[in-house]
């Protein structure tokens, strides 16, 4: 009978587990057999000592092996992973995109979790995309069309969505193996042969300096490696939100903008770099050339063919490729909220701005809350930019009234000001990319 309290002392006292020891305690944790209580003071032991190389290897794929795991036969499989972000609607340009640069992209998503949007979310703000597939519809369609975006399956790490909801309960969120055998054994489980990581880093993420991000970044490409997958990882900056609009319809709208060689710099820019990324490891093409091929494929419109392609696909009306204005649902009230003298704005405060969202309705305030795709807000000035009195700074989108009340705060508070024609703190010619691991 496994012996969950000597199990629990040996991590408390910084010992280390055998490979045989952690797949039966995953086992027993996600059949109930151990109970949530000696689960959580393994946690904070994790938390503590951490876990080394052999053991986060070993349960990283004890969680992957936990459920069903996909498989795409004879098919390369790269996926992308965001560690998620304020106006983060990257995924919705990038599959797409690395599918017109010849890379199978099989992109499990899920909602939105905290201040930051989820994929799912903001593709269901597509008038009859199905955002969940079944695994043999999801293999089908990443074979005949190169791309598929598919809500996580309960059967996929069942294990790691148990221990997910624990660490959120006990203060174990933070822990680095913890955030890495999650994140990795839910790639595992989907399927992917290689892996592109999106950390972000600053106020609008969860890592908020560098040498944290750096830290994760590193982190999650050396269990990569050691599963014997490969991986790249990015360090992009999310100090300020990316883009112009933040909510679920409204990102999905900039999305098809910049599909459209239109829309924010700074956007198109991540996905290239994202995308040569992917590209980089699935051929012989360096990273520059990938990047290359990506602004070649991304400019001449391929990659909004191909965007069309995968919502037909799901059982989506690909007019929002054409006419999205008349196609999502857009919230029809507005407020706006404007400069109160002639200033330059020194900084715009993701996170406050992700929470004001969220209190609009745009995400969820407790687990399982339904979700007003149609709000939504457009940041009209930016970190370094000039504003005159009474100029407008951010235009809301909004249902209800009362609703607006809970966000206003948030909003109001998210902007920095210096004195009119006073240099911003940071530069305005923005540095997206602030490192590449691997």
């Amino acid at each position: 009978m496994f012996d969950m309290i000597s199990f629990i002392e040996r991590k408390r006292d910084g010992g280390a587990h055998t490979a045989e020891e952690i797949r039966e305690f995953v086992l027993n944790f996600a059949s109930g057999a151990v109970p949530d209580y000696q689960a959580s003071a393994w946690l904070m032991a994790v938390y503590h000592a951490g876990l080394k190389g052999e053991e986060l290897k070993e349960f990283t794929l004890a969680l992957a092996q936990s459920g069903q795991t996909l498989s795409f036969g004879d098919l390369r499989i790269v996926d992308k992973h965001s560690t998620g972000g304020v106006g983060d609607k990257v995924t919705l340009l990038l599959v797409p995109l690395a599918a017109t640069c010849g890379v199978k992209v099989a992109k499990l998503s899920g909602p939105g979790l905290g201040f930051t949007g989820g994929t799912v979310d903001k593709l269901e703000a597509i008038p009859g995309f199905q955002t969940h597939l079944s695994s043999e519809r999801f293999s089908d369609q990443v074979r005949r069309i190169g791309c598929a975006i598919s809500g996580h399956s309960a059967d996929l790490a069942p294990a790691e969505g148990k221990f997910y909801a624990l660490r959120d309960v006990t203060g174990t969120v933070p822990s680095l193996p913890l955030i890495c055998s999650s994140i990795v054994s839910k790639k595992i489980a989907g399927g992917a042969d290689a892996f592109v990581f999106d950390v972000k880093c600053g106020g609008g993420a969860f890592m908020e300096d560098y040498e944290s991000a750096e830290k994760l970044a590193r982190a999650l490409v050396s269990l990569s490696r050691a599963l014997g997958k490969e991986s790249m990882a990015l360090i992009t900056d999310m100090d300020q939100p990316l883009g112009e609009w933040i909510g679920n319809s409204t990102e999905v709208l900039e999305a098809v903008s910049v599909l459209r060689g239109e829309g924010p710099k700074d956007v198109k820019e991540i996905v290239i770099n994202l995308a040569g990324a992917m590209v980089s490891i699935d051929s012989e093409l360096s990273f520059e050339e990938g990047c290359a091929l990506a602004r070649k494929k991304l400019e001449d419109g391929s990659a909004l063919e191909a965007f069309g392609a995968m919502i037909r696909a799901q059982g989506g009306d690909d007019r929002v490729c054409r006419t999205p204005e008349t196609i999502l649902p857009l919230a029809e009230k507005t407020h706006t909220i404007s400069a109160s003298e002639d200033c330059t704005v020194q900084a715009v405060n993701a996170r406050k701005i992700g929470e004001g969202v969220k209190r609009l309705g745009g995400g969820r305030m407790s687990l399982g809350d339904p979700i007003d795709l149609s709000v939504g807000v457009r940041i009209l000035k930016k970190n370094g930019v000039s504003a005159k009195q009474g100029e407008a700074l951010l235009e809301i989108l909004y249902s209800d009234d009362a609703k607006l009340a809970d966000a206003l705060p948030y909003f109001e508070s998210a902007y920095t000001f210096g004195k009119a024609n006073e240099p911003a703190e940071e530069t305005v010619q923005r540095r997206l990319i602030l490192g590449k691991i691997g």
